[in-house]
């Protein structure tokens, strides 16, 4: 007799995989648009201007469907990578534009977070939702008692925090400032345009591309715990207060 399906891979495979494709597809669709409206149009050239996952998977198969559904069945949620291509001369005659495109993947994360919560609160107030005895990374709501018999109301529970955490972790992720992530270019905002500048020759070398990824994946995980807190902080204020 086959053994049975882990359940935490089924629902990676339910919540997990499909809130990442989308979410990640909605990023890159963001990256385009704003380099698009600063002048440059090698992404929207490219068909990526769009929410549909199919341009995004055939550009990044490996981190949009390999690296994801491996991350599902082996740790029980799906993550990867995806990218959007740029003229690298004019990100070097329009630094801030290139630096705004930069920005617009987060934003377009923390707007997806924004609209999951908003929705986790509207249930919440109408009733549907309730506090979970203890939250985690993909429960920041239950159905309530009166809708727990509804597949409807339990799938959007889960769903909808799936959503939302996962969007603010990718924001926070990819706001790290180091290369490759977006934050390396974001930080030229903040900056001086001497100092922006040097910064934007420093974060250039390949070294600095290494030295990211490996700090951002070893520390990135540290996250989590602090935003998972302030997601409940919004909805429950004092709560779960430790």
């Amino acid at each position: 007799m086959a053994n049975a399906v882990n359940p935490a891979i089924i629902e990676a495979l339910v919540f997990w995989y499909p809130a990442f494709l989308f979410s990640t597809c909605f990023h890159e669709a963001a990256h385009a648009w704003a380099a698009s409206r600063g002048g440059d149009s090698t992404a929207s050239d490219a068909g990526l201007l769009t929410l549909s996952p199919l341009p995004h998977l055939k550009r990044t198969p490996v981190g949009l469907l390999i690296g994801p559904l491996l991350t599902a069945v082996t740790s029980g949620w799906a993550m990867g990578w995806a990218s959007a291509p740029y003229s690298r001369s004019w990100a070097e005659r329009y630094p801030r534009r290139a630096a705004w495109m930069a920005a617009a993947g987060p934003a377009a994360n923390l707007i997806i977070a924004g609209v999951a919560l908003a929705l986790i609160a509207a249930g919440l107030a109408a009733g549907r939702f309730q506090a979970p005895p203890s939250a985690n990374l993909d429960c920041l709501a239950l159905p309530a008692q009166a809708f727990a018999a509804s597949a409807l109301t339990v799938f959007a529970a889960k769903m909808l925090s799936v959503v939302c955490v996962l969007n603010v972790l990718l924001a926070a992720f990819n706001l790290i400032p180091l290369p490759p992530l977006d934050g390396a270019a974001v930080v030229s905002l903040l900056l001086p345009h001497t100092l922006a500048n040097r910064w934007r020759d420093l974060i250039a070398q390949p070294t600095m591309g290494l030295l990211g990824m490996l700090v951002a994946f070893r520390f990135g995980s540290v996250l989590s715990g602090p935003l998972l807190s302030m997601l409940l902080a919004v909805l429950y204020p004092g709560q779960y207060a430790s």
